[in-house]
């Protein structure tokens, strides 16, 4: 009862400071906030998560205008666009990045569960779980606190998304969460940021390529991912990490 207890705790803990953390600075605009976590709130225990998609650059420029050494974690699928990875490195050089961490699935258990690679085509959820979840669950746990790039434009699920939030004892930090479609534009145009080239054929929110397809226009951003299936999220932003993140065999 010892362990659980002091999980709970835990979790209650990041609740607390994550709503008070969004008081007093979610208002902030983004550049702010990201000088805030880095250098005062999780000084020495926070990373990035970016998944180098499709408007990835931004929040990678802000953090390296603050501490180009913040490490920062991909999660590698296995099933990433060749041009993506491209586009990885590309941002890695562009802004003098220097603590890249890959992060791949566990080779035992993607054997056990998806053995043929084909899981994708009968199991979403499962296979984002083995190649996604999982790996990240592992990824952050040396911090306390991680940035994302989500922005509450991009899906009707992310249409009340906050700048601090809890997951687990830990705490996500959507410094972008408040900018518009105008916002991102602007940015990217003022400081010459590099696109993911699969941009340029429609494709908005790029994951892995058997999963992914040019957003219609008119269609929400994120259309084109699991088209044609309920799934909105592979689940690294939903409880389910929330699970993993307190799963003692990750």
């Amino acid at each position: 009862m010892g362990a659980r207890r002091m999980l709970l705790d835990g979790e209650a803990e990041a609740r607390s400071r994550a709503a008070a953390l969004e008081a007093r600075f979610g208002h902030l605009p983004a550049e702010n906030v990201v000088e805030l976590a880095i250098g005062q709130e999780f000084q020495g225990s926070i990373a990035a998560v970016s998944s180098f998609g499709a408007d990835s650059a931004v929040l990678l420029d802000l953090i390296s205008r603050v501490d180009r050494h913040l490490p920062v974690l991909f999660l590698d699928t296995g099933k990433h666009f060749e041009e993506t990875l491209f586009y990885r490195d590309a941002l890695v050089a562009d802004f003098g990045l220097t603590d890249l961490r890959v992060i791949s699935p566990d080779e035992a258990e993607v054997e056990r569960v998806d053995a043929d690679g084909r899981l994708h085509e009968v199991d979403t959820d499962a296979c984002c779980d083995v190649r996604k979840v999982q790996p990240l669950a592992r990824g952050v746990r040396p911090f306390n606190a991680w940035f994302t790039g989500r922005k509450r434009f991009q899906a009707s699920t992310r249409a009340s998304l906050p700048v601090f939030e809890s997951v687990g004892p830990r705490i996500r930090i959507n410094p972008l969460a408040r900018w518009t479609t105008t916002d991102q534009a602007d940015y990217m145009r003022k400081h010459a940021l590099r696109e993911n080239p699969l941009v340029a054929y429609g494709y908005l929110s790029i994951g892995c390529f058997p999963c992914t397809k040019p957003v219609t226009p008119g269609e929400d951003l994120r259309s084109g991912r699991w088209a044609g299936q309920a799934k909105t999220e592979c689940g690294i932003h939903l409880s389910g990490l929330d699970a993993s993140l307190t799963d003692a065999a990750l």
